[in-house]
């Protein structure tokens, strides 16, 4: 009898299930909880279909969405959270309530058209009620910061009319505002819910079915077979083990609590300080929403604000990607060596190719999705397609184990191969039988019948992590909607470009900054939205590239959450180190050089984005320039890094690290001759602190 038939509170035994602010882990004890659990297994299954067939209008599929996040998540907090009975019964009324906001808007979907301006007094009462429960819903689990900020703009509508120029407006009736908000595609079923609803559910479904899989097992042995012996290799395995599962995951602080609880306490053992291993865990955790092919949610949010192909998304994060890891690495690499830690013995690590050979199976549903997404396709199609093939993975595997003779399971699986593959030439259709032939076969067996819990397990579990991410974007298309209406946000641009006409760096500074405090109190993805409204089309007009502009918003978004005071990633790290949130923000900051750096260079050499081409270029071609600026960069934040820790080849002096410092902020900004002068410096500190310590070191101690 499984968990949730005999009435235990369910609890996945693995990580995929991400910790969301305001819930415990679980779904609630008896009948509740199971009714939570199914309702979360049927909010996938409707967000599957509509994904591969749809045949809903999006204002329906949004109006769902929206509907089940109320319903799960009312439901979430009346199982896990409520002290009372009668508390409970309150929360489980609105997620209900919440949830018949959505079926409204589909049954009367074609009558809310034709009456469009003309609303009755029902069509906003149902609006008033739906603006409330996203109100409440965000401020239970998502917090106030957020919940204020948006209460903030919609005040605003109400009462921005009576402000004093340049922040008035005309003023709008009480009706006009309702259907802004609760109705149409610019309020809280605007472009943001659109993205949670077709992109990012599947992609977080999708992760939580791998990681289900053994997906994150396989990347921490090959981590500790690959990077395990380097210089400080418990902290190499923890940034190549988050950057792997960045592939797949999208949520930083997920990465954290995923991750974190192995790679932590390994640090801590082998001689790296609680803070840092902590900040080494939260930096290159968060590094996961900027590390293709899933990046983070705000990736799917920008291609749809962009209207470009997600692919092209993806290239501008690769450069940037691997810088970013790259001084995790490398700064590691010499907080090691100051430590006097060298690596691990590789007698007790695992081989890391016999980890893929093992695993191997587990790489191609991955590969598919990236295959599919650089082909053209559309992120929902491929998503669906790679989660079809995860599925049909584990299915498989549980099938395949029950035939006894190699020769037959290779045959079962070059049919079961090339029926999955049918689908780019026949279509979803295909897909869908081969999974019921599946799932019928799996019936029949024991071993199978885990294996459909197994299944079932991760779908609800997918649709509980899609919880935090849904919630922020309902909740932010207030933001956007009050822009729309009011068009304050061309007060905000012009501000900015006010100012950048006599100083560019001085309007990323503000952008910078303005990323950095929202992000003291919302999440990721409605701080992106939020300043990228009003940042981005300023910036555009001063020259920056809209998608390095918008880039620049997603890197300072990501940013905040390892910035003190308030630093996200950092804390969710703090009870694995057993150290101050504060403390560990501080070794992220350092260890996230590259997340600082790299937009600012983006800005003034869009082609280190793998945008557009500079007058290097046109000299010696756009190869040459891409080599060159990622050259320099490295050789800049490799110079940061140093003068960061403090050590090179032994101990810097404070004159090494001044000059090391100040060589790499040459070689960042975009001035004449600062790149000469960076590179002349950087190689003349170099050489001074070789021949000051050209002597061999001494043997590293062995923990």
């Amino acid at each position: 009898m499984t968990d949730i038939e005999s009435g235990q509170q369910y609890l996945a035994p693995h990580s995929a299930e991400e910790p969301i602010e305001g819930l415990p882990q679980g779904f609630g004890d008896g009948l509740s909880g199971r009714v939570a659990f199914w309702i979360a297994f049927s909010f996938s299954l409707f967000q599957l279909w509509t994904a591969a067939y749809g045949t809903l209008p999006s204002q329906i599929v949004r109006a769902m969405h929206v509907g089940f996040l109320l319903l799960l998540g009312f439901a979430l907090l009346g199982n896990l959270v409520a002290k009372t009975p009668f508390g409970k019964m309150v929360l489980w009324a609105l997620g209900i309530i919440g949830f018949l906001t959505g079926v409204y808007n589909w049954i009367f979907y074609a009558a809310l058209i034709e009456r469009a301006g003309f609303l009755t007094e029902i069509d906003l009462t149902v609006g008033v009620i739906l603006i409330a429960l996203v109100f409440e819903s965000a401020r239970r689990l998502m917090g106030l910061p957020l919940t204020i900020i948006a209460a903030i703009f919609f005040l605003y509508c109400f009462v921005g009319n009576h402000l004093p120029s340049p922040f008035n407006h005309r003023g709008y009736d009480f009706a006009q505002i309702i259907e802004q908000f609760s109705y149409g595609t610019e309020g809280i079923y605007g472009t943001p819910i659109y993205v949670s609803a077709s992109y990012i559910f599947i992609f977080v479904v999708f992760a939580a079915f791998l990681e289900r899989a053994g997906m994150l097992a396989l990347f921490n042995d090959f981590a500790l077979g690959l990077v395990g012996t380097w210089r400080g290799g418990p902290a190499q395995v923890c940034v190549l083990s988050s950057a792997l599962m960045g592939t797949i995951s999208g949520s930083g602080v997920a990465n954290v609590v995923a991750s974190g609880q192995f790679t932590i306490p390994l640090m801590k053992r082998f001689g790296f300080r609680s803070a840092f291993a902590g900040g080494v865990e939260a930096t290159s955790s968060m590094g996961g929403q900027i590390m293709p092919p899933v990046m983070g949610a705000v990736a799917f949010i920008m291609a749809e604000t962009l209207n470009v192909p997600y692919a092209e998304i993806v290239k501008a994060a690769l450069i940037p990607a691997f810088l970013y890891f790259g001084v995790c690495f490398w700064i590691v690499y010499l907080e090691a060596g100051k430590a006097g830690l060298s690596g691990m013995k590789k007698s007790e690590l695992p081989n890391p190719w016999q980890a893929v050979r093992q695993h191997w199976p587990l790489v191609l549903p991955l590969a598919a999705l990236v295959y599919l997404l650089f082909a053209g396709y559309t992120p929902i199609y491929a998503g669906t397609m790679g989660l079809a093939l995860v599925v049909v993975l584990i299915l498989g595997t549980s099938l395949s184990a029950l035939i006894g003779p190699k020769v037959l399971r290779s045959v079962f699986w070059i049919i079961l191969g090339l029926a999955a593959a049918s689908f780019t030439k026949f279509g979803v259709n295909i897909l869908a039988l081969v999974i019921g032939a599946l799932v019928l076969a799996c019936v029949l067996f024991k071993g199978g019948r885990e294996t459909l819990g197994i299944c079932r397990d991760s779908l609800a579990e997918g649709a509980k992590n899609a919880l935090p991410v849904g919630i922020a974007c309902a909740i932010v298309g207030i933001v956007i909607g009050t822009l729309t209406l009011t068009g304050i946000a061309s007060t905000f641009i012009g501000a900015i470009i006010s100012i950048g006409k006599d100083n560019l760096f001085l309007s990323l500074v503000l952008t910078m900054l303005t990323c950095l405090v929202l992000g003291m109190g919302i999440p990721t993805i409605p701080n992106y939205i939020i300043t990228s409204s009003l940042a981005g089309p300023a910036l555009l007009q001063l020259g920056v590239p809209l998608l390095v502009s918008h880039m620049f918003v997603f890197y300072f978004g990501i940013m905040a959450d390892l910035t003190p005071p308030v630093a996200l990633a950092a804390f969710a790290a703090a009870p694995m180190a057993k150290a101050s949130g504060l403390r560990i923000a501080v070794q992220a900051t350092k260890l996230a050089t590259a997340g600082f750096a790299v937009p600012f260079m983006a800005v003034y050499t869009p082609a280190l984005m793998l945008q557009d081409a500079g007058p290097l270029a046109a000299a010696w071609g756009y190869p040459v320039e891409v080599a060159y600026i990622v050259f320099k960069a490295c050789f800049g934040i490799a110079l940061w890094g140093a003068a960061s820790v403090g050590f090179l080849l032994a101990r810097l002096t404070l004159a090494e690290r001044l000059l090391a410092f100040a060589a790499g902020v040459s070689l960042i900004v975009a001035l004449p001759l600062t790149d000469e002068a960076g590179f002349a410096v950087g190689a003349a500190v170099i050489a001074v602190h070789w021949w000051r310590n050209r002597h061999p070191p001494q043997e590293p101690v062995t923990p």
